[in-house]
């Protein structure tokens, strides 16, 4: 496989959500220099293609009807606008700077793979791939129809179009290519990104298995950027698109390499489980690239990673909060009063667990409201935090409590009936509490915990702790920094540093992650 030169100019990374381009002051000085000069010079001659494919790309469908633009197009609409937009599409990533494309292996024909599933995704400039695969047809968020040019291109490429709020547009979409990969080849190829997000390329996040349902063979096809500078990804944190755009425009020249790896044909058992499929073509990919496979998704506009279902956060909203209230100097002791007022509050059922930033200014002895509202943010998008969720949480990390306290408590916090067992939707509120992110997939936790349909706490408290998959929950994510050296609060404010993502630098300097993927 190619290398990417790349490793002394961008950072490590405890999870691929996060990218930055990390510039020598020689580098930063020459890219200034290129960059006043070529910056301005790609975009206007980027935007001028732009602005000629725009009314081509409208005039492919004009004046067909709903029923016809319903139907794959063909005749001279074909024949005379495709190769006219490909060659302005290519026009635009050559302006950009990608003088050329290096193609490995062979692009399978529609008959032999209906779908070409691409990674790693690392941002709208991986959309060139589209030119060596004959501009095939892609799934794109629906809001994109409404943008200049990108509208009118969506429109040329016959997309699919899903709202990822709306889980109707998402029921449509999944039928819509389903049809579409199974028709034998009336639709033309599509050719989708199955990790759903960009990265910064360290690794491969879990596939979703749009492109697997069909049970259809795929065609995996991998992307590279083997350049002395990594500047085309734009992540969750970090580089931004502009940012992402500037660094590359401001080379000289930007080389991609798209390998088209052999058609993956399914066995009877993946096509019966989509998820299999999905997992097997990842680890696939991830071996020919040489970087690990992952469990890691966004979800929600958050980082996760997934275990035996549960969502578990990449970038804890405890170990930050604990963080922020280290650097406002509060001592435990005054955290652990905290953490009992807020307790009795939630128990006593008087004034609800819904707290706003003033409130819990107030019970936490803040007198720097904005710390308040950037802890409530942690936890919610309004403001507002859940006491019953800040306290477990919290406390699971801090080590003022066991985790056999901890339990007990949340479960008496959401045993709402008092009847001495939960139903699915209470351990979904529970774990989301826990967790300090909300949990929608505790089905299988729910099974295993419950016996005879009753889901009690001693049940659920011995599959915590003794489960192999959930055990790792707990001892994971629900235990202070390091799991099982009963570090306390007072033990972290010893520490020299806890950074914005969650990492802490011990008084010895090491660095250590809250989870690293393997």
């Amino acid at each position: 496989m190619e290398e990417h030169d790349c490793q002394s100019t961008t950072h490590d990374y405890p999870h691929p959500f996060i990218h930055g381009v990390k510039l020598t002051r020689a580098q930063r000085i020459r890219g200034i220099i290129l960059g006043s000069i070529l910056f301005p010079l790609r975009i206007t001659l980027a935007a001028l293609f732009f602005l000629i494919i725009w009314p081509l790309a409208r005039l492919r469908l004009a004046g067909l009807s709903e029923e016809d633009r319903s139907r794959p197009v063909t005749g001279w609409r074909h024949w005379l606008f495709h190769p006219i937009v490909w060659l302005l599409s290519r026009a635009v990533f050559f302006s950009l700077g990608f003088l050329w494309v290096k193609v490995k292996g062979r692009r399978a024909d529609l008959k032999e793979a209906p779908v070409l599933v691409v990674a790693p995704h690392s941002g709208f400039l991986d959309m060139l791939v589209l030119c060596p695969s004959q501009l095939a047809t892609v799934v794109s968020r629906s809001e994109n129809a409404s943008l200049p040019v990108i509208g009118a291109l969506l429109e040329f490429n016959q997309s699919v179009l899903v709202s990822r709020k709306d889980p109707e547009s998402r029921k449509k979409a999944v039928t819509q290519v389903t049809e579409r990969l199974t028709s034998n080849g009336y639709w033309p190829q599509m050719l989708m990104f199955p990790e759903g997000t960009t990265t910064n390329g360290r690794a491969l996040i879990k596939f979703k298995p749009g492109a697997f349902l069909a049970g259809v063979p795929v065609q995996p096809v991998l992307l590279r950027y083997p350049n002395k500078m990594d500047t085309v990804r734009w992540t969750y944190k970090g580089t931004t698109w502009l940012e992402a755009l500037w660094h590359t425009a401001s080379q000289f020249y930007t080389n991609m390499t798209v390998e088209f790896l052999p058609v993956y044909n399914p066995s009877q058992e993946e096509k019966n489980d989509p998820n299999l499929y999905a997992d097997n073509v990842q680890k696939l990919m991830a071996k020919d690239l040489g970087i690990p496979a992952t469990d890691y998704v966004m979800e929600g506009g958050v980082p996760v990673s997934k275990l035996g279902g549960l969502s578990l956060p990449l970038e804890s909203p405890a170990r930050k909060t604990l963080s922020l209230l280290l650097k406002n100097g509060l001592e435990a002791s005054e955290v652990e009063a905290a953490l009992d007022r807020m307790i009795d509050r939630c128990q006593s059922g008087a004034q609800g667990s819904k707290a706003s930033a003033e409130e819990l200014a107030s019970v936490l002895g803040l007198t720097d409201r904005e710390t308040a509202v950037t802890v409530c943010d942690l936890y919610s998008k309004d403001e507002t935090v859940d006491f019953r969720q800040f306290y477990l949480s919290v406390a699971a990390l801090s080590g003022f409590v066991s985790i056999k306290t901890l339990l007990h408590t949340a479960f008496s916090l959401f045993d709402r009936e008092g009847r001495g067992s939960l139903s699915a939707e209470d351990l979904s509120d529970l774990m989301g509490a826990l967790l300090g992110l909300p949990q929608h997939s505790t089905t299988e936790l729910y099974l295993e915990a419950s016996k005879q349909g009753q889901l009690t706490e001693e049940n659920l408290l011995q599959v915590l702790t003794t489960h192999p998959t959930y055990q790792r929950v707990v001892n994971e994510y629900l235990q202070p920094e390091e799991a099982g050296s009963h570090l306390s609060f007072t033990s972290l404010a010893n520490w020299k540093a806890v950074n914005n993502n969650g990492n802490v630098h011990n008084s010895n300097g090491s660095l250590h992650y809250n989870k690293k993927f393997e």
